[in-house]
């Protein structure tokens, strides 16, 4: 009777020793972006100022919260306020507070009231950005070149990163941003005659970290399909190589604003087709 007791018990006890061992895929990534933060700003001082960074963060996590129970009647998981808050706090540079109180504000907003189908198009920290930048360019900026395009930081936060968006099944949406990129930076350097070494430079600071690896790669706001999130990378990295040629300074943020959204309108107009399509047929 001892031995099916113990058979019994077994399996709980090794799915308990699995969890302790393993790392929820929910806090993988607001441990990556906190590496970043702190690596970034103890190695070159990224950050404005920690009351800034900290009121980011603090009003992301609020208004999820007062929103998720107000909208859906339950507390919503910090961790994705959490990451639009520090995305937010490291991202914007300006000399006032009320920026970051806003531009949280409206990142967080924008899950609750710009819907299609119960479906949020933007992604939060993206949407927040693009707005303030383009309203208040006089006040706000966004960080490009404070902490520089130091090699070894980058490639240790690239193979930790890499790591952690294999785990979570958004790899293949990073390397083809990235081969995108790589590609169409040897295209405007041959257009414009800039140095090839200039046009890749950006890809090595910690602005394109945060968009490579949070932002691009949100799963609330990408395509459902593989070949489909392949596709968008390369078309954001195409509409960024148009705006970067024009001048635009916020080149990735924008892109990321016009293709994303699109493409998910896109893939629900197809989803809306393809009923109709299985009935006509039958």
């Amino acid at each position: 009777m001892s031995q099916p007791g113990k058979a019994m018990l077994a399996p709980p006890l090794a799915a308990r020793t699995k969890r302790w061992l393993s790392l929820d895929n929910r806090y993988l990534a607001p441990a990556f972006i906190t590496l970043i933060l702190v690596a970034g700003h103890l190695s070159y001082g990224i950050l404005e100022s920690y009351p800034r960074t900290g009121l980011a963060i603090a009003t992301s996590m609020a208004a999820e919260l007062v929103l998720g129970r107000l909208v859906y009647r339950k507390w919503p998981h910090p961790a994705s306020a959490y990451i639009t808050g520090i995305s937010v706090g490291i991202l914007v540079r300006s000399p006032a507070y009320w920026p970051y109180v806003v531009c949280s504000l409206l990142s967080i907003g924008s899950k609750y009231v710009l819907r299609v189908r119960d479906r949020h198009l933007w992604n939060p920290s993206n949407f927040g950005i693009a707005v303030m930048v383009f309203l208040v360019p006089a006040t706000v900026a966004t960080l490009s070149i404070q902490w520089g395009n130091a090699l070894w930081p980058m490639l240790a936060i690239w193979i930790l990163g890499s790591v952690i968006i294999w785990r979570v099944r958004r790899f293949h949406i990073c390397a083809t941003y990235v081969v995108s990129f790589l590609a169409f930076a040897f295209l405007r350097s041959w257009m414009t005659g800039s140095p090839w070494q200039a046009e890749i430079a950006p890809l090595t600071g910690p602005m394109y970290q945060l968009f490579i690896f949070f932002m691009i790669t949100d799963p609330r706001t990408t395509v459902r399909s593989k070949s489909g999130q392949c596709l968008v990378a390369f078309l954001v990295a195409l509409a960024e190589m148009a705006l970067r040629l024009a001048q635009s300074v916020y080149a990735p943020f924008y892109a990321l604003f016009l293709v994303g959204p699109a493409a998910n309108l896109a893939e629900m107009w197809l989803d809306s087709r393809r009923p109709k399509t299985a009935s006509a047929s039958a």
